[in-house]
């Protein structure tokens, strides 16, 4: 899929998600975090849910965890501009309370696609609710297992639709940093995975 394809299907979705009124959260947004960064992005960073600094700018990890994101970047060498980030949900729930299950079933669809049309080598999952939902959408008998046996693990899989390859791997949510300084040491540390991994299969960000 050449990039002008990628563009317009990627801008058919933010078309979509802007006017989505498959759940609630539409009634209480300011603006939908549709996702953003590199079409061709051989890594997909996906995290839970937009906080409220994302919802005031429509811009993924903007806030305090995407400062500690883009520092985890920088600590193994990627550029925040090479990736593509997004949530598993579009819309910020209330208070930053955890996702609804019927939220996350109307709004993955739309994250589903962006996954298919970037076709990144690497989905890297931030904290449960992106770890658990992926993983068990591509068949991962260890879906249900907490973040802290999951995280820094590989699991190859395959889109059954698509047949696109990908490497999930399972991290830490970054805001864990915002809270536990000392888990700082544990993200660089999981993060360092994703860069061999990214070497190993001979590609540079």
């Amino acid at each position: 899929m050449d990039q002008d394809q990628k563009y317009n299907l990627l801008l058919a979705i933010k078309e979509t998600v802007v006017s989505c009124q498959k759940c609630g959260l539409y009634k209480t947004r300011i603006l939908p975090v549709v996702g953003q960064g590199n079409h061709n992005a051989q890594i997909m960073f996906i995290g839970e849910a937009p906080g409220a600094n994302e919802d005031k700018t429509g811009v993924p990890f903007c806030g305090r965890a995407g400062e500690i994101l883009n520092l985890l970047l920088t600590s193994v060498g990627i550029k925040r501009e090479d990736v593509y980030i997004a949530n598993i949900l579009k819309d910020r729930p209330p208070a930053n309370r955890k996702p609804a299950t019927e939220e996350i079933t109307a709004c993955t669809a739309y994250l589903l696609r962006q996954i298919a049309i970037i076709e990144p080598k690497i989905i890297a999952t931030l904290g449960n609710y992106a770890t658990h939902f992926i993983l068990e959408k591509f068949g991962v008998p260890d879906s249900q297992l907490g973040i802290s046996r999951l995280r820094g693990k590989k699991f190859p899989v395959q889109d059954p639709t698509t047949q696109n390859p990908y490497i999930i791997i399972p991290l830490y949510h970054p805001a864990v940093a915002v809270y536990n300084s000392r888990s700082l040491d544990e993200l660089k540390s999981d993060f360092k995975i994703i860069g061999e991994q990214l070497k190993s299969a001979g590609d540079n960000l």
